[in-house]
């Protein structure tokens, strides 16, 4: 099933799209490994499972399509195929979306991506604006294509009116949905979505929260993603950077915290970055199911 139909489903049925996002291992061997994380999330039934791409040829890059055909094939979960084409030229992408296809994945999200870290190969010409490998997708076969967003403006581009733009034209070019990238404060989220509506952007928009696991990861996204930290969340690190189980608690709990009032919020939907990790997963559907039980007990 395409995603925007599953959108489309939940609209009508007044609920969010609940998905998660998994990346392929990055040893050689370990697919397995995310097998077993597969089977751990497989009951929660979310409505789709993203997986993440890597650019420049790198083991991770097929495993992308094993694990994302793997979660439709043994799961009957809806999965989304990340796709980056900052690397890639006409050619390997042809290849590239011939394979997709041939596996029955119909979902892809399409992404410009980054030069891997070290890798002397050139980027590509053809692929340097997310717009044009939507395009490309579009053209070569009958996918659903999704597109990132950014609440807090993407890191090469911070002003809000270019924000918009190029978020018009990955819609115009055949955005089916957005997910947006990681953010700590909501109303980053709100003013995209009141921004992009004001701009007749109507594709369905997803929240994309991460739970806090670790300092070094918070100053890892800081770093990559340009992301500002409110302070209450700089003083929850501040206060258990020292006892990691009591961060992980702490950090959980604020992304829940963010969950909770997105949703209430009537938000398109959730996208939570699972970091690979079954019980961050489990923690945060289990809480929205909470919820929305509490939702029906009060309407009724």
């Amino acid at each position: 099933m395409k995603i925007k139909k599953i959108y489309k489903q939940n609209k009508q049925a007044k609920q969010p799209t609940i998905s998660l996002e998994i990346f392929p291992p990055k040893k050689d061997g370990g697919i397995e490994t995310i097998y077993q994380t597969l089977t751990e999330l497989g009951d929660l039934k979310p409505d789709f499972i993203s997986v993440t791409y890597g650019a420049g040829g790198s083991g991770a890059v097929n495993n992308t399509l094993e694990i994302a055909a793997h979660i439709k094939e043994q799961h009957n979960i809806e999965s989304l195929h990340h796709l980056t084409g900052i690397m890639a030229n006409d050619q390997d992408m042809l290849k590239t979306l011939k394979a997709i296809q041939e596996r029955g994945v119909e979902n892809i999200l399409a992404l410009r991506g980054d030069v891997p870290v070290g890798s002397e190969a050139k980027s590509s010409d053809t692929y340097q604006y997310a717009s044009k490998l939507i395009e490309e997708i579009h053209s070569f076969g009958k996918f659903c294509v999704g597109a990132a967003c950014y609440p807090e403006g993407h890191i090469e581009r911070r002003a809000a009116i270019e924000n918009m733009e190029h978020l018009k034209q990955k819609e115009e070019a055949g955005a089916d949905f957005f997910v947006s990238q990681l953010f700590f404060e909501n109303d980053s989220f709100y003013r995209l979505l009141d921004d992009a509506r004001s701009t007749r952007i109507c594709a369905p928009i997803t929240a994309g929260i991460m739970p806090i696991l670790s300092r070094s990861q918070v100053e890892r996204m800081i770093f990559m993603c340009g992301v500002s930290l409110p302070s209450k969340l700089i003083k929850i690190i501040h206060k258990y950077e020292q006892n990691i189980d009591d961060l992980r608690k702490a950090g959980l709990e604020y992304a829940f915290e963010q969950i909770d009032d997105l949703l209430k919020h009537g938000v398109d939907g959730v996208h939570v970055y699972t970091m690979n990790r079954p019980n961050v997963a489990r923690s945060a559907l289990t809480r929205y199911k909470n919820l929305l039980t509490i939702s029906s007990e009060v309407n009724f």
